[in-house]
């Protein structure tokens, strides 16, 4: 028996069960877990903001140990170290085709299959966005599974697959951010300060992190901010004032709500780009008039998954990890259990702390 974290409807609080997981068929893999971290998606899951069928065990941000491999898997083997890659690239859609694999049209397919079964009833559980990380072992698909390089601590290792994966990749992939320019990020979690890191390796100067709690300062200044802003209605004005009265040169938003989209993009300098990272919900409904799209010239983008392709970013990532530009550890405030993932989801939602690791 494996226990787990249950979503077992839209709305309703998790609950800690025991699950019956199959060994792995052709092309799967079964991975014990060391850790996996708690993610805004998660808690959108949870609420219905993002839709997937349920029951559920969600978490796709994990690391673990190889356990069993299926038919026809080849590039692991029992006792290795992985990574869980939550969104997949199927390699022929049209997305794909083009070199942009994480806008893969088949990536979440996986998310509808039934992938184990409740111990005490055995009713059908479905695997969360494809690899169902709160829980103590799980059995996925061989393309969510990317080998482990070498020196970088397994447990801390859970953060590469999603925050540090789309802070780093909002910053060098989607925005392009180069050496020298100014960059605000908005929203101090485990994706804003991964964000903060990544400017900070890209070379930018002024890097201004923003946040709703003034206790997060000290976290903001430690991953690479140079100067730290309480939100307010006078956040674009503080961030012009920073940077010689012309705004950033880019602005990130992590937060994913139309308040902030809006001052992210309000506090860019003319011919400016605004990334918005954070996933926010139909209600929140961002406008903007003809002649300031015309006037200030910014550029607008959404971002998935840093626009990352995990298979080329991780060993990148895992060196800037060996050299020491980036610090994985420090992105963690609180190590929990199981039973501590609804705590985890109250603090976001009540913008405490950066990021939550469920530790097995």
């Amino acid at each position: 028996m494996v226990r787990a974290a249950v979503l077992p409807a839209v709305g309703a609080p998790l609950e800690i069960a025991e699950i019956d997981l199959p060994d792995p068929g052709p092309g799967q893999v079964r991975i014990r877990l060391a850790a996996a971290g708690v993610c805004h998606s998660d808690l959108s899951l949870s609420n219905g903001t993002m839709r997937v069928p349920v029951p559920a065990v969600l978490g796709h941000e994990g690391a673990g140990t190889v356990v069993a491999v299926g038919e026809g898997v080849t590039h692991v083997s029992p006792g290795d170290s992985v990574i869980l890659n939550w969104a997949p690239s199927c390699g022929t859609c049209h997305a794909c085709t083009l070199g942009e694999v994480w806008l893969c049209a088949n990536a979440l397919n996986g998310a509808a299959d039934v992938y184990a079964h409740r111990a005490s009833d055995g009713g059908d559980l479905h695997p969360g966005l494809n690899v169902a990380a709160f829980a103590e072992e799980t059995v996925v698909s061989a393309s969510c599974v990317l080998p482990l390089p070498e020196g970088i601590p397994l447990t801390d290792a859970a953060l590469l697959g999603c925050a540090v994966l789309t802070g780093y990749g909002a910053i060098h992939h989607a925005a392009r951010v180069r050496e020298g320019e100014t960059v605000a990020v908005f929203g101090v979690g485990g994706v804003g300060l991964s964000t903060l890191q990544s400017a900070r390796i890209a070379g930018a100067t002024t890097i201004v992190a923003v946040d709703v709690s003034p206790e997060k300062e000290e976290l903001a200044r430690a991953a690479g901010a140079t100067e730290y802003v309480v939100a307010s209605e006078n956040t674009a004005r503080e961030i012009r004032a920073l940077t010689g009265k012309q705004g950033v040169d880019v602005a990130v938003e992590c937060v994913g709500r139309a308040v902030t989209i809006r001052t992210a993009w309000e506090s860019t300098r003319r011919g400016g780009r605004t990334t918005v990272v954070g996933i926010g919900g139909k209600d929140q409904q961002v406008t903007f008039n003809a002649l300031e799209l015309f006037h200030w010239g910014r550029t607008l983008s959404g971002c998935v998954y840093g626009n990352s392709d995990p298979a080329k970013d991780v060993p990148v990532l895992a060196e800037h990890v060996r050299a020491g530009r980036l610090d994985l550890g420090a992105l963690v405030t609180d190590r929990i259990a199981l039973e501590g993932i609804p705590a985890a989801f109250e603090n976001m939602v009540a913008g405490k702390g950066g990021r939550a690791l469920v530790v097995f």
